[in-house]
């Protein structure tokens, strides 16, 4: 069965589009990520205009995040503390890569923007995720037991001032860097149409040094508040938000973060991070590897409307 795209100027195939919603919802509610550093480079590859792709998938992360985050919040794995915390600054981080999104699309830069800033950010924390998480692995395999940090061992960014306590994840931190994390997430999810999940949860696990089950639940939280505003936000300022295609997303993704969520909650944390740093990884070297081969249309006339 197929759809027409009005904003995207382009028919798809229904069954296509639910099944991607499913299939990357059960990955966000599983590891505690937006899904759209997945669903974006998917849409592209299906020929959805980056620009439309970016603000678009911010209708299926809203969604997918909303179905995890009151799963988690009914386990009681949320720490609302520090998502309130966290969003001071992803809001303000969201308005801020919304208006930059715009500035670029004008310019004709943001393809290539979006492309590099992939490449870059997948590669490196996907390598960091998977070495962490076998060198963790291996050291059960060993016997040899996890090095426990002293209380007093916090690196300096968290003994800076402003100190808070956050009890559901059992840290005493400066609020500093937790709202200088949150505005990053917000600015790259506007940016790049992703929710940040792949991104935050290592930031809590291995920064803020938050348990990985309360760093997967907090993280969709954050996501939830930040999409919903880069939804709003893009409709008014950039008008690339794909009502159908949103709408198929989010049904999909409400769907799989169900089963996501469950199957996160059934895996030990060490092989969750394996995963999520092989997937990550694996994404990156696709949006790597598109840039390099040739294509076959060589030569391509595009009308922006926006540069006009």
């Amino acid at each position: 069965m197929t759809i027409y795209l009005p904003i995207a100027e382009l028919p798809v195939n229904l069954f296509t589009l639910l099944a991607l919603g499913i299939a990357v919802g059960f990955i966000s509610g599983m590891f505690g990520v937006g899904g759209g550093f997945l669903m974006t480079p998917l849409l592209i590859f299906l020929g959805v205009p980056p620009a439309v792709a970016v603000a678009s998938v911010s209708t299926h992360m809203a969604a997918s995040s909303f179905s995890g985050t009151l799963t988690y919040l009914r386990r009681k794995l949320v720490d609302v503390r520090l998502g309130l915390v966290l969003l001071t600054g992803g809001l303000t981080g969201t308005l801020a890569g919304v208006v930059t999104f715009m500035l670029l699309r004008r310019q004709g830069q943001l393809d290539l923007v979006i492309a590099v800033t992939y490449i870059v950010m997948l590669g490196t924390i996907g390598s960091l995720m998977l070495t962490e998480s076998l060198r963790a692995l291996l050291r059960e395999w060993r016997g040899e037991k996890a090095q426990v940090k002293r209380p007093g061992a916090h690196p300096w960014f968290l003994r800076m001032p402003f100190k808070m306590r956050f009890r559901q994840s059992r840290i005493y931190v400066s609020v500093i860097p937790v709202v200088a994390i949150g505005f990053a997430i917000g600015f790259l999810g506007a940016l790049m149409g992703i929710g940040g999940g792949f991104i935050l949860v290592p930031a809590l696990i291995y920064l803020l040094r938050v348990p990985t089950l309360t760093s997967i639940a907090t993280a969709l939280m954050l996501t939830l508040v930040t999409m919903t505003a880069a939804i709003l936000m893009h409709a008014v300022l950039n008008q690339t938000v794909d009502a159908v295609l949103g709408l198929v997303l989010m049904v999909g993704g409400t769907i799989g973060a169900q089963f996501g969520t469950r199957a996160g909650q059934a895996m030990r944390p060490e092989k969750l991070r394996l995963l999520l740093g092989l997937l990550v990884l694996g994404v990156g070297l696709r949006v790597a590897i598109d840039q390099i081969v040739t294509p076959a249309d060589r030569y391509v006339v595009t009308i922006d409307e926006a540069a006009r």
